[in-house]
């Protein structure tokens, strides 16, 4: 089983369900050889907006795939840590490499992002970073 990361833009793009990105970031969500990674950092880049706009089924739907969560990025003062010192190396903004260190500290293998290829998070040589729009 991989350990997959899945960032907010891939759960976004699920839950709302339009075209080709959508189908991508289900059948990602779907795979049954991967195990998810998440953070607290996702789940407040998700579900307060959705829970705000009285977005219901939206907001079941990432509250469904966090119940589905099996590693949490928990020591979030090592994580706080790590993302400075990631950010600095990799030229990384704030909430990417909070999202890079989340990752890194529950052994994920893989970064799923709906990002293109030309961001700084594919400079991150420790793990692998995969587009949905590759």
């Amino acid at each position: 089983m991989k350990i997959t990361f899945i960032d907010s833009g891939v759960l976004v793009a699920a839950a709302r369900g339009v075209g080709e990105l959508s189908e991508t970031a289900l059948s990602i969500l779907e795979d049954s050889g991967r195990e998810f990674a998440s953070s607290e950092f996702i789940k407040l880049e998700v579900l307060p907006k959705a829970i705000y706009n009285k977005q219901t089924e939206e907001a079941e739907f990432y509250e469904a795939f966090f119940s589905a969560v099996t590693y949490w990025a928990n020591d979030l003062e090592k994580v706080m840590q790590d993302s400075y010192s990631i950010a600095c190396q990799y030229g990384l903004a704030a909430m990417d490499a909070l999202h890079m260190a989340a990752a890194l500290s529950v052994g994920a293998e893989e970064f799923v992002t709906t990002e293109k290829s030309t961001k700084p998070m594919f400079r991150v040589s420790d793990i692998r970073v995969i587009s949905l729009f590759d």
